[in-house]
């Protein structure tokens, strides 16, 4: 049993592991900010020009007994475009999509 401090500061290290973890929660943080821009400034706007006032993602339609929710599904697809298109443009931007490249 060979397992140390020093070899757990090694991996954590060598692995990226520190760079994963801020990684993760300031993807969280901006997953939380697209989200409340979709929710409280996109969607409002997106509900009156569809002549939906108010919050879209409440709006809906029966078949049957059935109620589809079609303006949950615009409004998680919005903001799916807009995370995907900021993590996109900040790969892009800072390079990163040449890191592991075979040359």
């Amino acid at each position: 049993m060979g397992y140390t401090i020093r070899g757990f500061f090694d991996f954590v290290r060598e692995q990226g592991v520190v760079g994963f973890a801020v990684g993760f929660m300031v993807g969280g943080a901006a997953t939380r900010l697209v989200g409340s821009f979709v929710g409280d400034v996109i969607n409002p706007l997106l509900g009156l020009a569809l002549g939906a006032a108010g919050d879209l993602s409440d709006e809906s339609f029966t078949v049957g007994s059935a109620v589809v929710k079609w303006g949950n599904l615009v409004k998680t697809a919005i903001d799916f475009i807009i995370v995907a298109a900021v993590v996109y443009l900040g790969v892009r931007m800072l390079g990163l999509d040449k890191v592991d490249k075979k040359k």
